[in-house]
């Protein structure tokens, strides 16, 4: 398993490197879209629970939050618990920007996808549930995660 585990780790890698030039014609900083695919897949959240999501200190999503509402894709919105928190939601530009950020993402994949050979593309295309599955346990087993043991 340690092989497949140093596959995996090394294909993310350079799945995620391969996509920058993808992500960099959204025209926002790598932390912003970050943040922004948050609220736009994930819905609103307080700051705090956004910038432990995004693995960032409050402070600094503030920062990152506040470059988003100037450019209006995001937004401060009362919380409906709480008079002293607030939600921060994507607005509909925010959502339109994202939206075509994530389709220009999967059109980059699925043209490299066509490229594979067609054992390949079955194995990805059967592989892809799994390594959801797997990101999830990842992510939950994360030092600082509620689920770390």
């Amino acid at each position: 398993m340690l092989e497949t585990a140093r596959h995996l780790n090394s294909a993310a890698i350079h799945l995620l490197r391969g996509l920058r030039p993808v992500d960099r014609s959204a025209g926002l900083t790598p932390a912003r879209l970050s943040a922004l695919s948050a609220l736009v897949f994930g819905g609103g959240v307080p700051l705090g629970r956004l910038a432990s999501a995004e693995g960032v200190a409050g402070p600094t999503m503030s920062r990152i939050v506040d470059g988003l509402v100037q450019l209006g894709l995001a937004r401060r919105d009362p919380h409906p618990d709480s008079t002293r928190m607030r939600l921060v939601t994507a607005t509909p530009e925010g959502h339109d920007l994202m939206h075509r950020a994530a389709a220009r993402r999967w059109a980059a994949i699925t043209a490299a996808m066509g490229r594979l050979e067609p054992g390949d593309q079955q194995a990805v295309t059967a592989a892809g549930p799994a390594l959801r599955r797997l990101a999830t346990l990842v992510r939950e087993a994360a030092p600082g995660t509620e689920d770390a043991q």
